[in-house]
């Protein structure tokens, strides 16, 4: 059992530095993934677990996105994308979907400034049509507010489909070719990813799904074509940094080869 000798004087900040130090170095920061996205599943089934209302598994869901934001930036994690809302979650009851909305909203207008203040950059992907004044407000101010941060980008998916993404695109490039901006042949997959909602943001390197699903629920379908996939039991409301390092150490174990042999295995 190993014992932490601490100097007098020393601050727990500076110890909890040295710890995220020591944690990062044993991961290999060469093999920490650059951007990670998840799809946050299981709040009903966590409050279903424990005789509680969904209402409160979406609740507890919100601290496990701020463990989440917290960890990613200790593991030099540069990009997080989280599923909040599908363009598919309009199809739930409606009291859910007047809940998950108010937990959004309550989350933002109470972590922007400490986001702000922690050097997060926001930007928030999905389609825009259809969607509130209010929301659309608090859009706005999240992604005006830390456009300049140069620390984690936490990429919020709401009222996204990837389907729908990729349709929205081709109707820009479209639209393009018809006003002459563009010909057909110029098209190319770099053309077509600055059309997406997630132009100027690396590709994921790995996708996290929680709660024992597995499958991508047409969550950035175009952007993930090389991810890796870690599948995990645990409900998003335990969600946490050893869930998430244990995720990242499983990537870091892994040989990516974008479609190619990968690298030659010596005796």
């Amino acid at each position: 059992m190993g014992i932490n000798i601490v100097a007098p004087g020393t601050s727990m900040a500076l110890i909890h530095d040295a710890e995220n130090q020591v944690e990062r170095a044993e991961l290999d920061a060469s093999r920490v993934p650059q951007h990670v996205a998840v799809i946050m599943d299981g709040n009903g089934r966590w409050a279903a677990q424990r005789g509680l209302p969904r209402q409160e598994g979406h609740r507890r869901g919100v601290e496990a996105v701020r463990r989440c934001v917290q960890a990613a930036g200790e593991l030099g994690i540069g990009y997080l994308t989280l599923y909040a809302f599908s363009s598919e979650n309009w199809r739930r009851p409606m009291t859910e979907i007047t809940v998950l909305i108010s937990l959004l909203k309550h989350y933002i207008r109470s972590d922007l400034d400490a986001l702000a203040k922690a050097n997060v950059r926001i930007r928030i992907i999905g389609s825009r049509e259809g969607v509130s004044a209010d929301i659309l407000g608090l859009i706005d101010e999240c992604e005006t507010r830390t456009r300049d941060n140069t620390g984690l980008t936490l990429i919020v998916a709401f009222n996204y489909g990837g389907r729908q993404e990729i349709a929205r695109a081709a109707r820009h490039l479209v639209q393009r070719v018809m006003a002459g901006e563009l010909t057909p042949q110029a098209i190319d997959e770099r053309v077509f990813a600055d059309a997406l909602d997630t132009r100027g943001i690396p590709d994921p390197d790995l996708v996290i799904r929680t709660s024992g699903e597995k499958r991508v629920s047409n969550f950035l379908p175009w952007q993930s074509a090389y991810a890796e996939y870690v599948f995990l039991d645990d409900l998003w409301p335990d969600f946490d940094k050893t869930i998430l390092t244990r995720a990242v150490t499983e990537y870091a174990g892994r040989e990516r080869r974008f479609g190619g042999l990968g690298r030659a295995k010596t005796a």
